[in-house]
């Protein structure tokens, strides 16, 4: 090999590149398990991704062109958007609260200064929140007959506790990016 640098390709196989390197769209189809010819697509319906485009068309997405994609990917696959939404969505709240919503929460609520606090509830507690913030089962469709609550039912007061606790940390974290929208 030589004196010569290791460029990208030289990479032994499975190495990680350093996070701020561009990325080939190979290794992007990879990491986002889509094929190339969807990020190219893509490239077509979102004027917001914008590749290095290098000689013989050779394209290099930058951290934040894949972090975008991700969030795309996230919208499209994940929450059920259409295009024509996604579209939407990057129009009407730009960018980076399409790159927040594919973030994992941990890595969301990190983004912000002041975590939410964790709030300690007795079971009774739980319960009367719980009661509180149930919708009326007979305004569903299908009313009361048609759910099997005890399915989907926590087993342990212990486990309805942390649920109540996840929910509301990524409300909270939910709250704190759109309040954070809001101000710019």
């Amino acid at each position: 090999m030589g004196d010569r640098a290791l460029d990208s390709g030289d990479l032994p196989r499975g190495a990680a590149k350093h996070p701020g390197a561009f990325r080939t769209i190979s290794e992007v189809a990879v990491e986002l398990d889509v094929p190339q010819h969807v990020l190219r697509f893509w490239e077509t319906k979102f004027p917001q991704i914008k590749p290095l485009k290098r000689g013989g068309g050779r394209r290099y997405y930058r951290p934040e062109d894949v972090a975008l994609l991700k969030g795309i990917r996230h919208l499209l696959y994940s929450d059920g958007y259409t295009i024509k939404g996604v579209q939407k969505v990057l129009r009407e709240n730009g960018a980076q609260a399409v790159i927040a919503v594919a973030k994992p929460l941990a890595e969301r609520l990190a983004d912000h200064r002041t975590p939410p606090p964790i709030v300690t509830l007795s079971p009774s507690q739980v319960q009367e929140d719980v009661a509180d913030e149930s919708p009326d089962e007979s305004a569903l469709p299908g009313g009361p007959e048609g759910t099997d609550a005890d399915d989907a039912a926590p087993d342990t007061p212990d486990d309805l506790r942390a649920l109540v606790r996840d929910l509301r940390a990524e409300l909270a974290a939910i709250r704190a990016i759109l309040a954070g929208k809001s101000k710019n």
